[in-house]
């Protein structure tokens, strides 16, 4: 298994190192409980912009994990990656950790034809959900966009309020100590753990429900979301980091499954 660490001087003679790895399974890997695993499957983890979140250590810690499960991994700090039709067309997942900053009409193009074409897509935190603040139509691909953190890091609690799906089948609802995100949110999209805020910080939005994690599609790609994740000891949280293992494995998938039928808009 081989990791390619692309900056962007590198960017233009990636691809040539990429195309001699084992191509993708043509369907899916289950590991030895028989769940979905990364076997077989080519992911690009892109990671930048603001470091207050973390991407280098959070790329320390899903890489090699990414690795043993048997996927090849191309890690990227450089959005031009998305303007790299070779590699684009041959990976099956993008992970992405990359808060606010901005991103070229080309780049965006690159990616959003990418994940319309059956990619998929795993982030967390800021890193896929405060990425890009001008770019509606990238938002609209991720399903929500961050608005405010009241208080700051403070202790809040998660609901699982689907406990069928296999991204959060068998967990108990638990409490973390970070960012509680406030989101604006697609009605469109599945909805798997929630969060419940109270007027210690902002009086206004007393007993509002706001989702935590969801999944969605966008084209024939499947997108997953989880607002966990502020620092990389967030994931120190054993329900967090299984949360968006279960994630990144589930949209790895996308490109070897029928688009699930979930939807049921909220108005």
């Amino acid at each position: 298994m081989t990791t390619y660490k692309l900056s962007s001087w590198l960017l233009s003679i990636a691809f040539l190192f990429f195309f001699n790895v084992t191509t993708s399974a043509s369907g899916a890997a289950l590991n030895k409980e028989g769940e979905p695993s990364l076997k077989g499957k080519k992911i690009l983890f892109v990671h930048g912009g603001w470091d207050g979140h973390d991407p280098i250590p959070c790329s320390e810690l899903f890489v090699p994990w990414m690795q043993s499960e048997g996927a090849e991994v191309i890690v990227s700090d450089s959005l031009g990656i998305y303007t790299i039709d070779s590699i684009m067309n041959s990976i099956d997942l993008i992970v992405q950790i990359w808060t606010m900053g901005q991103i070229t009409k080309a780049q965006e193009e690159g990616l959003l034809k990418a994940i319309k074409r059956g990619v998929g897509l795993a982030g967390w935190h800021g890193g896929i959900g405060d990425s890009f603040r001008n770019n509606v139509e990238y938002q609209f691909m991720v399903g929500g966009q961050w608005v405010a953190h009241p208080g700051g890091v403070i202790d809040y609690g998660v609901n699982i309020t689907d406990k069928k799906d296999p991204i959060t089948k068998g967990l108990k609802n638990f409490k973390m100590h970070s960012e509680q995100y406030y989101m604006h949110v697609d009605p469109n999209v599945k909805v798997l753990a929630t969060t419940k805020f109270n007027a210690d910080h902002a009086s206004w939005i007393n007993g509002c429900v706001i989702p935590v994690v969801w999944k969605k599609q966008y084209g024939k790609g499947r997108v997953f979301y989880s607002s966990l994740g502020h620092v990389v000891t967030d994931f120190n949280v054993p329900e967090a980091l299984e949360i968006q293992k279960r994630g990144i494995r589930w949209a790895a998938e996308s490109k070897f499954h029928p688009a699930e039928e979930w939807c049921s808009p909220v108005y």
